[in-house]
């Protein structure tokens, strides 16, 4: 999840109901004491330096609380956090994530290169690996596995909602894809060939989508013809089958997934033999079910619970950010088309409060829609620093000294970039009552919220935000403002031209070069207020060593402990 689901939501394209997503568990003002002064990189930089050292023999099995149950088993039909997390266990591809970075490196590839014209990649894979059921891992698989992805069968498969990482990143599917062709060179060597360039293509092979799969097993489970929902095969049920260190057991559905070691695995075994991961959808819940023993850990703790959790002996952890909340403005509505009245709403904002307030210790103020991290990053981007004298003024040079608006929030929900949506809400609130805006708060639960504010028109201004998932600007900025889209209702041909072309340059460093202007377009534009980059926070047991976050939950267990 790397990303926190927020595209199209499947149960729109199948018409049945997708699991509601968990609601903070306390209603305590968060307290972000100092969110710069946590260096958050540098600490996980030492767990995972710590993860390395030799332990006594732990517990048998290691609990974990997710707030929601998988999407599905096969992850390239999914693009949520929670089915992610299962598949980073079961599943590797050809890169993943550095520890404690977004960036590509070595997994089931030890090296590759690229082409000049960045059309042309060739790796070299790793020797000696095997899939879980015995099937070798070599050259005719990879390429197995890129046809197989890029030949869905016609109907809900191919639709953004079912294949949204590939549809998004490879444009298509079959001849419309920006994919070529797979070769193999001998049985450990293949060249994946583009039709476009894309400097980003590394990066995006750190997906869990494009993760390596056995093709036996997709042969015999994954038969789905033109029209079937893809997400509930029996390969995406019962046979999810990779090279992980951890292999499937068992999914009951709305309780838990059961894995269990990878005897076979090619690198270092996992240290526990058996993982449970367990829903538990309220934030409160797996609070309490971690002080009760009956948990290891758990993600997405709500703010209003650090502290406490502290307090009690437990061991809070954070990912070093690599997301953004920002607040959205619709320009269908007439008053938010005027540029005048979009700057007066940013000057109305104490970005420094938003965060203190309402996220995570080690959460920092966004200048732009991308986080420092990102290929592309400006330091040097139009700002507007809080100042409602300004705002007030520019309220009444576009002729909306009374303006009212519609502000949307969602409910029930918990995400790494907005913790606690109410709270975001109230603070913002606040501020733009103190200019003058009448506010008409308009709550949905989060995904009615998502279809509200990604599908229709039927918004004012909203608070949303999105978790990246490999390093690269488009992976943020094409998301949001590649196209026409209903959140934000304006047409910029301009911009889009320029976000397409970047993303088409053969190199990061003229990748980084456009990007950088791109961003300074989009602040003076300013379709939306970048508020801040949250830093999650996991909480665990004392007695669970080895867990090392990652900005883009590349988070493997195979070195954790649960001491005895």
């Amino acid at each position: 999840m790397r990303m926190q689901s927020r595209t199209s939501i499947l149960a729109s394209v199948l018409a049945v109901s997708l699991v509601g997503l968990a609601g903070c568990g306390s209603s305590e003002p968060p307290k972000n004491t100092a969110p710069n002064a946590h260096d958050v990189t540098a600490k996980c930089q030492k767990l995972e330096k710590k993860a390395q050292e030799k332990t006594g023999k732990g517990e048998n099995t290691f609990v974990f609380a997710a707030s929601t149950d998988p999407t599905s088993l096969n992850p390239f039909h999914t693009n949520d956090s929670d089915s992610f997390r299962i598949a980073h266990q079961i599943f590797e591809g050809l890169v993943w994530a550095k520890p404690c970075s977004p960036d590509p490196a070595p997994r089931l590839a030890t090296k590759w290169n690229s082409s000049k014209d960045g059309k042309t990649y060739t790796f070299q894979l790793r020797k000696g690996v095997k899939f879980q059921d015995g099937t070798d891992f070599d050259s005719k698989a990879v390429c197995y596995n890129f046809e197989h992805m890029n030949n869905q069968p016609p109907g809900v498969a191919r639709t953004e909602a079912a294949s949204y990482e590939w549809k998004h990143i490879f444009k298509g599917f079959g001849s419309h894809s920006i994919y070529r062709s797979c070769e193999t060179d001998g049985s450990h060597k293949v060249t994946i060939q583009l039709k476009s360039a894309f400097a980003g293509f590394l990066g995006a092979l750190t997906s869990p989508a494009f993760a390596m799969q056995s093709p036996t097993a997709l042969k015999k489970w994954d038969q789905v013809k033109a029209g079937e929902d893809p997400t509930s095969s029996e390969y995406a049920t019962k046979h999810p089958t990779g090279t992980g260190p951890y292999k499937f057991v068992s999914w009951k559905k709305g309780k838990q997934v059961t894995l269990k070691r990878f005897d076979g695995y090619w690198g270092q075994k996992a240290k526990t033999p058996r993982v449970i991961i367990t829903t538990i959808q309220d934030a409160q819940a797996r609070a309490n079910a971690l002080a009760a023993g009956d948990i290891d850990g758990f993600d997405l703790v709500a703010p209003g619970d650090i502290g406490s959790l502290q307090k009690k002996g437990f061991d809070l952890i954070q990912r070093p950010p690599f997301n953004i909340l920002y607040l959205g403005m619709n320009q269908k509505v007439k008053a938010l088309s005027n540029i005048k009245v979009r700057k007066a709403i940013a000057y109305a904002l104490n970005k420094e409060k938003i965060v203190k307030q309402t996220m995570t210790p080690g959460s920092t103020v966004a200048k732009e829609f991308i986080p420092k991290s990102v290929i592309g990053y400006n330091p040097d981007v139009t700002q507007y620093k809080y100042n409602p004298k300004k705002a007030k003024e520019l309220l009444k040079k576009a002729g909306y000294p009374n303006l009212t608006l519609e502000f949307n929030y969602p409910t029930d929900v918990s995400r790494p970039y907005m913790p606690s949506p109410k709270d975001t809400f109230n603070e913002i609130r606040d501020e733009l009552k103190a200019v003058g805006i009448t506010i008409k708060p308009v709550a949905d639960q989060w995904t009615d919220y998502l279809n509200r504010t990604s599908g229709t028109s039927d918004h004012g201004i909203h608070i949303l935000g999105w978790t990246g998932e490999y390093n690269s600007a488009d992976n943020f900025l094409g998301t949001f403002f590649g196209a026409q889209h209903a959140e934000w209702g304006f047409n910029n041909p301009q911009l889009f031209k320029k976000l397409a072309h970047a993303k088409q340059l053969p190199t990061t460093d003229e990748q980084e070069t456009a990007y950088k202007k791109i961003n300074e377009d989009i602040m003076k534009f300013l379709p939306g207020i970048p508020l801040g980059n949250g830093a999650p926070s996991l909480a665990f047991d004392p007695k669970v060593k080895g867990y090392v976050p990652s900005p883009v939950e590349d988070e493997v267990w195979n070195q954790v402990v649960v001491e005895k």
